[in-house]
C-alpha cells in the first residue's frame, strides 16, 4: 500500500472513531479494553496523534516521550480529539517525502512509517469506539487488514519488547483466507517471535479466517475465527501479545 492510501485511511478512521465516541458518550465502557471508558480512549488516541505529529512536523531525530493526556471530557474532549486528528492528517499529507525524523519500525521512509502506523493505531481504536457504541462495526478493508497483520507480526513482535515467548519452541501459522498470499509463519522461542511470509514447514497451530477478523483477533479485539492444532499456542498469543 502507498503512503497516500494510509493517510486517506487514517482520515476516515479518525472521523469514524470520533463519531462512534460521540454516539456512545464519554462515560460508556469500552468492552474491548475493559479498563477504559470512552474518555480514556479519546485521551489516549488523541495524545498518540499529537505525539506522532510532533516528530514529522518538527523533524525530531530522537525519541521523545508522550505528552500528558488532557483532563478534558464531553464535547471539549471530542473537539480536542478532532483537532489533533485533523492536524496529524494535514501534517502527513503536506510533509516532504524525504522528511527525516525518528521512527521505530522498518519502513521505506519515516513518512511511510508514520502514515502506516497511525492508520493502524486509529483503526484499532476506531473498532474500540464502535464496540462501546454498539451495533455493527465498520468493515475493515482486507488489504489494509492484511497489512496490519504484517506490521504486527513482522514489526511490533520482532522487537525485544514482545512478551510472546515460549520455553519450548512452537510454530504458529496465521492465514487470511480471503487475501492472496496473506500467510505468515511465526516461530516462538525464548527470543522475540520470528515471523516470515508463507507456509514454511510444519506448524503446531494455525489461526485462520478473513483478514479483517484476524486483524482484530491478533490485536485481541475478537476471538480467533478458526484455530486448528494445539490451541495452547493460540492461547499463548492471547495471553502475552498485548502491545504497550
Amino acid at each position: 500500500m502507498e503512503t497516500a492510501e494510509f493517510i486517506e485511511i487514517l482520515e476516515q478512521e479518525g472521523l469514524l472513531l470520533a463519531s462512534a465516541a460521540e454516539q456512545a458518550g464519554t462515560d460508556a465502557k469500552v468492552p474491548t479494553c475493559p479498563a477504559w471508558q470512552v474518555r480514556d480512549l479519546l485521551r489516549h488516541t488523541g495524545a498518540v496523534h499529537r505525539w506522532a505529529t510532533t516528530f514529522v512536523a518538527e523533524e525530531h531525530a530522537a525519541f521523545r516521550p508522550f505528552g500528558d493526556e488532557p483532563a478534558l471530557d464531553g464535547d471539549e474532549l471530542l473537539s480536542w480529539f478532532r483537532t489533533g486528528h485533523r492536524r496529524l492528517v494535514d501534517t502527513l499529507g503536506s510533509a516532504a517525502p524525504d522528511v527525516r525524523c525518528w521512527s521505530f519500525l522498518p519502513a521505506p521512509s519515516p513518512l511511510a512509517f508514520w502514515a502506516r502506523r497511525q492508520a493502524h493505531e486509529t483503526s484499532v481504536h476506531r473498532f474500540d469506539a464502535e464496540a462501546a457504541r454498539g451495533g455493527t462495526p465498520t468493515e475493515t478493508g482486507r488489504d489494509f487488514a492484511a497489512d496490519g497483520i504484517d506490521e504486527l507480526l513482522r514489526g511490533f513482535h520482532a522487537r525485544a519488547k514482545s512478551r510472546v515467548r515460549s520455553t519450548e519452541p512452537r510454530v504458529l501459522r496465521v492465514r487470511a483466507t480471503d487475501t492472496a498470499g496473506a500467510v505468515w509463519t511465526v516461530r516462538l522461542t525464548e527470543e522475540p517471535p520470528a515471523a516470515e511470509y508463507g507456509d514454511a514447514g510444519n506448524v503446531d497451530c494455525e489461526v485462520s479466517g478473513p483478514a479483517a477478523r484476524l486483524y482484530a483477533a491478533l490485536w485481541n479485539r475478537l476471538p480467533f475465527p478458526q484455530v486448528t492444532g494445539d490451541v495452547s499456542v493460540a492461547e499463548l498469543w492471547r495471553e502475552k501479545s498485548a502491545v504497550g
